[in-house]
């Protein structure tokens, strides 16, 4: 089986949990022995063939055009880094096109595809709302635009027999693929923009999820949180919903051993520092532990667009260098400070899944996470909270630092659980939706 894969983020491509979803779920579906060609936003025109394990790492690369592989197979790299830089992988993919052919986009995708006399009124009505509303100024949508004509070219070369779209911003090239190949469809929820925003967000982002997937023959959920949002939100239908949980492997190369940065316990938050995140509840939190043990510390650890506020914030407290920022931290510097760290806080308004506890759980260190979120029904060995329980979170987290024993057994049950959720179960269930969906596919072929 050949899966064609659309995703925004891979390792090194990658700014959150998507990215390491993705590596993580991939590298097990080539342990199975499906065969993906994995297309992602960089500068040149490739796709990754991906047959062996090992190529999730390496990311073998193909050129759409023979004269660019020909020019390219031709040059010598010193490392994977400067080869996979050569074609465009970046932390922030740039606009590669013109602009003039962007704006292009609308008019040629509607003429030729939703148009068409053979397309029936619904779907005409799916392709109606997806490009009416992949429209606008901001550097995003052109890329995503983009990325949309870069799938007309890669569906009509390549030969696969299933298509999979993980989130918003590569539906709208999935649904290009398939109505170009015909293929059956499959998109991957992991966010939905309720989440993201924490409340009705952008129109145009939930007009393009809810086409994607109306318009695909199946929607994977990371949770049943996420499930219930689908369908409730964007009434989507349940027949073609299924849940598949993330999972998360640790590195072959993870070094585990604690390693202090502070004499005083350290309590970590990890991820976008956004609305949908609750940082803010972590900082009012802070202020309370901090007021019964001012020696702990409270480290936030990651960017996002409420990384000023929550600044000022601290400062007017005057919490000073017992709250601080690291901003962005490459994977290494991930792992050294869950070593540093005794407590994870979760305390997100709304997580359709949230990878990050299971990794501090891998690392033994104790986890307090939302209510509100898709890995409290994987876990036991947590903390579940409401997220608006502030004092709740308060007390527990200054119970653990009152009976650090207590926090220490609570960290080594919760890394034997983790080691248990791995991306060999979940590929398993995708591996039978992918059958099942193809055995759908044949007989309305026949």
């Amino acid at each position: 089986m050949k899966v064609l894969m659309f995703t925004w983020e891979f390792p090194p491509l990658i700014s959150g949990g998507l990215g390491m979803a993705c590596y993580g779920m991939v590298k097990a579906l080539l342990n199975l022995g499906i065969k993906i060609d994995l297309v992602l936003p960089t500068r040149e025109m490739v796709y990754f063939p991906l047959r062996e394990v090992s190529d999730v790492d390496t990311l073998p690369v193909v050129f759409i055009d023979k004269g660019e592989q020909s020019k390219f197979e031709k040059l010598r790299f010193s490392n994977d880094s400067e080869r996979l830089e050569y074609i465009g992988i970046s932390d922030s993919p740039e606009s590669y096109i013109q602009l003039t052919s962007v704006q292009r986009y609308s008019i040629s995708l509607k003429k030729e595809y939703w148009l068409s006399e053979r397309m029936s009124g619904e779907e005409r009505d799916v392709w109606r709302e997806m490009t009416n509303h992949l429209v606008g100024d901001e550097d995003l949508i052109h890329k995503v635009q983009e990325f949309t004509l870069r799938a007309e070219k890669i569906a009509k070369l390549l030969e696969f027999d299933l298509i999979h779209a993980h989130d918003w911003l590569c539906y709208p090239a999935g649904m290009l693929a398939r109505k170009i190949s015909t293929k059956p469809l499959v998109v991957h929820i992991h966010a939905t923009e309720f989440d993201r925003a924490g409340g009705p967000g952008d129109e145009r982002v939930h007009k393009i999820e809810h086409a994607g997937m109306t318009y695909a023959d199946k929607v994977i959920a990371v949770s049943q949180y996420t499930a219930q949002m689908i369908m409730s939100r964007y009434r989507i239908d349940t027949a073609k919903i299924r849940i598949v949980h993330n999972a998360f492997t640790v590195p072959e190369d993870a070094v585990f051993s604690k390693e202090r940065i502070f004499k005083g316990p350290v309590i970590l938050f990890l991820g976008r520092i956004t609305l949908q995140k609750g940082p803010d509840y972590f900082l009012e939190m802070a202020q309370k532990v901090l007021a019964s043990h001012p020696d702990a510390r409270f480290i936030m650890a990651g960017t996002g667009d409420m990384s000023r506020k929550i600044l000022r914030s601290s400062a007017s407290l005057k919490l000073k260098n017992r709250f601080l920022f690291t901003g962005f931290l490459n994977r290494k510097q991930v792992e050294r400070i869950l070593r540093a760290s005794d407590i994870y806080v979760l305390p997100s308004v709304s997580e359709p899944f949230g990878i990050s506890p299971l990794e501090a759980m891998a690392y033994g260190i104790t986890s307090v996470i939302s209510k509100q979120s898709g890995v409290a029904e994987v876990v036991n060995h947590a903390f579940k909270i409401d997220f608006w329980e502030v004092d709740l979170w308060v007390d527990t987290i200054n119970h653990l630092i009152e009976n650090p024993e207590k926090n220490i057994k609570m960290g080594i049950d919760g890394m034997h659980e983790v080691n248990k959720i791995q991306w060999d179960e979940a590929a398993i269930k995708i591996r039978q939706l992918y059958s099942a969906t193809l055995a759908e596919y044949i007989r309305r072929q026949e």
